[in-house]
């Protein structure tokens, strides 16, 4: 009876991953990040429990195209453009790895352990450092879902970078039979939990920004001016009353930014200061007080989430709890019938 190892079991689940991104119209990058997790499941597979030769030697270099690919989407998919020439940087990292598989070998477990350490490093360090709002390019709609996703994919990317340790602990006890089954686990769940994670709906960004002029750079110390702060929020204010932005379910960080001709940066730092919130739960506010008023019309619960902007029940539900304390269902001048 034929038996696949994990990792090719792993490999032809992301491959049907891979076909229901594009089947979604997800962004390119996407795909191929599943694609690429699809491969390393394939090589690992030939490399490790089928020997085919060749293989074993290929594995460490594709192994670092996906912490690479997997920054590359972060980066462009939540944060915004990557200059091709910083892009391109990134190339040299598999490139590296192949010089090492071919004249250091003894460097090549370094190489491709840092590498997966230092990528899922990098998305955890800035998003860490940017807080709630360091992804411009998410939908306001998902609060900090997207946050929460990405740091699990760090995570897992470190995961995997922690693997080439454990092998190296487990060489030095003697119980080098431990490394095929170390390897094979943490490859796995590791390749696995990049694939799901990738296609949450919470990672759909601004796939088409508004045309517009490029943000202005603040004045000098307007940043950390309170006068300024105030004026800044309430221009938002009044575009999200008069223009009513807070409707459309697409609507991110940098869409505001645009509009209102600033930073983005700019933009949450002044909301976070004078209003103690981020940009999500700032707009979501909007959103969920546009929702009372729907209900208080007679509208179902379903038609003022979606009235409102929102497209997801669960995250009507949370926000509508957060900010009147009581859920939709619930709100005294709801119409909605039972069960809607």
């Amino acid at each position: 009876m034929l038996t696949l190892p994990m990792p090719m079991v792993t490999a032809l689940i992301l491959g049907l991953l891979a076909v229901e991104a594009r089947l979604r119209r997800r962004p390119p990058l996407f795909s191929a990040l599943l694609a690429v997790c699809a491969f390393q499941g394939v090589v690992v597979s030939l490399g490790q429990y089928y020997l085919v030769p060749g293989f074993a030697r290929v594995q460490p270099v594709t192994a670092t195209a996906v912490p690479v690919l997997a920054w590359v989407t972060f980066r462009v998919t939540a944060i915004g453009p990557l200059p091709w020439r910083l892009g391109a940087v990134h190339l040299a990292v598999p490139g590296f790895t192949a010089f090492c598989a071919v004249f250091a070998p003894v460097a090549l477990d370094a190489a491709v352990s840092g590498a997966f350490l230092a990528y899922g490093g990098a998305i955890l360090a800035l998003l860490v450092r940017g807080g709630a709002d360091a992804l411009p390019l998410m939908r306001l709609e998902n609060g900090e879902r997207p946050d929460f996703v990405w740091r699990a994919i760090a995570a897992a990317l470190i995961l995997s970078g922690i693997s080439d340790g454990l092998i190296a602990v487990a060489a030095a006890a003697g119980a080098l039979w431990l490394k095929g089954w170390i390897f094979g686990l943490f490859s796995t769940l590791s390749l696995l939990c990049i694939g799901v994670l990738v296609l949450s709906r919470s990672l759909v960004g601004d796939a088409e920004p508004d045309a517009g002029p490029a943000a202005a750079a603040p004045a000098e110390g307007a940043a950390a001016d309170e006068a300024a702060d105030r004026a800044l929020v309430a221009r938002l204010a009044d575009l999200m009353e008069t223009e009513r932005l807070y409707l459309d379910p697409a609507l991110t960080l940098a869409r505001l930014a645009r509009r209102l001709r600033v930073p983005a940066k700019a933009l949450s730092g002044a909301i976070n200061r004078i209003t103690g919130e981020n940009v999500s739960r700032f707009v979501n506010g909007h959103r969920v007080r546009h929702a009372c008023a729907c209900l208080a019309a007679g509208e179902s619960v379903t038609a003022a989430m979606l009235d409102s902007g929102f497209n997801t029940r669960s995250n009507f539900n949370r926000e509508f709890q957060r900010v009147t304390g009581c859920a939709p269902s619930l709100w005294p001048a709801a119409g909605a019938p039972a069960g809607d």
